[in-house]
């Protein structure tokens, strides 16, 4: 790979681009080419990616099978843009997640293409369950993270994300998310007596929305038997059970879905970031197929029909999921970052580590050493990012094809840089 020249300065964001931008201020440098695991600056400089486009990039930065099969498909002037129209792109697409992804989980679910990124899904989710139950209220989590657009902000917990969408935030309730009270209530039990309760002013809800692992929370992990107890609470109160796969889904805790080791079957998933295999913008909702009551172009959008997405989300599929093998080998390099994650909390006081498969997390004590540290790490040659309400938690989320020997370089770095911030 060659870097490529360029007049482009930093003055050049300052003087163009809104003041919203963020992760750029955290890595300060001009990046310009990437492959796998590593991004390049324009100065050569090579950074190990534990980022990896906010989990867009499972596979890592420009997949080789990918691009070859993208090239040739744009070469032969394949349908870039299609609405809903019926092109063969999306029909491999669904031919190969059919086969390969929903049926042998013995999952009965029908697709929808709602548009282009994980807010989309997450919307169209919350107006399905509306629909078809006819209810309006949605609960959600404490420090749960659902999107950017209003009705994702109203089952998110973050304020300050809340406070940006300047007006009330509606129809929606936060219960505690697994072991959110240490510990000191039973599972569910609040939650269970206010939907029982005439006197609660809880209106009965049409679905409870859940991230098996939150990621912008502060990778906080339901244990399967929380999960387990949710799924029975819905059916048990005729509610539907939405989850939000969009981070934690397409293989990162190890399975397809992150709600597989729980042995659960949602009503509804949404999926995004990861399902378009080259982090071109793609996200999907799925859900039972009785549930599919939607008039023809109830719900649309223009850029739900993004073909170059389905060649490479197909490629994808092909490749990594046409058996287990790929879900083991994430489940054992996962295990391999919990390791090293344990090891360095027990030489070290005021860190503890959170998280499931790919998805780990450093919890700190004191929530400006977690920002320190990935300070620290990108001065080495590495990005990761901090999330948390405090953003006390360094989060990693590495391509999933990474090597073993960059695993061990990149948890070398972060080692290095938390022993140093924690100093």
């Amino acid at each position: 790979m060659t870097t490529q020249k360029s007049a482009v300065t930093e003055e050049t964001f300052d003087k163009y681009e809104s003041q919203v931008r963020s992760y750029c201020r955290n890595w300060p440098a001009m990046f310009d080419t990437a492959q796998g695991s590593w991004i390049t600056d324009v100065d050569g400089k090579r950074y190990l990616d534990f980022f990896a486009g906010a989990g867009a990039l499972n596979y890592g930065h420009n997949n080789p099978k990918f691009k070859e099969a993208l090239i040739d498909y744009i070469s032969r002037d394949g349908i870039t843009h299609g609405l809903d129209m019926n092109t063969v792109a999306k029909g491999e697409f669904l031919q190969a997640f059919g086969e390969k992804i929903l049926a042998p989980r013995d999952l009965d679910y029908v697709v929808q293409f709602p548009g282009p990124t994980g807010t989309n899904a997450v919307e169209s989710a919350l107006k399905l369950a509306r629909k078809v139950t006819g209810r309006e209220a949605v609960v959600n989590f404490t420090n749960a993270f659902h999107g950017m657009t209003l009705g994702s902000l109203s089952v998110t917990g973050n304020a300050m994300k809340r406070a940006g969408a300047g007006i009330p935030l509606v129809h929606s309730t936060p219960m505690p998310f697994d072991n959110y009270m240490g510990g000191a209530h039973e599972d569910f039990s609040w939650f269970e007596r206010v939907l029982n309760d005439e006197g609660s002013g809880l209106n009965h809800p049409a679905a409870v929305i859940v991230e098996t692992v939150q990621g912008e929370g502060g990778v906080n992990v339901a244990r399967a038997e929380w999960l387990q107890g949710l799924a029975e609470l819905c059916k048990r109160q005729d509610m539907l059970l939405i989850v939000d796969d969009v981070q934690m889904g397409c293989g990162r805790t190890g399975d397809f879905f992150s709600f597989e080791e729980a042995g659960i079957k949602p009503d509804i998933v949404t999926l995004s970031k990861s399902i378009g295999g080259y982090g071109l913008p793609m996200a999907l909702t799925l859900f039972r197929r009785d549930l599919d009551v939607w008039e023809p172009g109830e719900h649309n959008g223009t850029f739900r029909g993004n073909n170059p997405s389905f060649v490479t989300a197909k490629a994808a599929i092909d490749t990594y999921w046409s058996d287990d093998s790929f879900a083991a080998d994430t489940k054992r390099k996962g295990q391999l970052i919990a390791d090293r994650f344990e090891e360095l909390c027990k030489r070290n006081e005021g860190i503890k580590r959170r998280g499931r498969g790919m998805i780990q997390g450093l919890a700190f004590d004191d929530a400006d050493k977690a920002g320190e540290a990935c300070s620290k790490a990108f001065e080495r040659g590495m990005l990761a990012e901090t999330s948390g309400p405090s953003d006390e938690v360094i989060k990693l989320l590495p391509p999933l094809t990474l090597s073993d020997d960059e695993l061990t370089q990149g948890m070398d770095i972060l080692t290095e840089s938390v022993e140093e911030a924690l100093r």
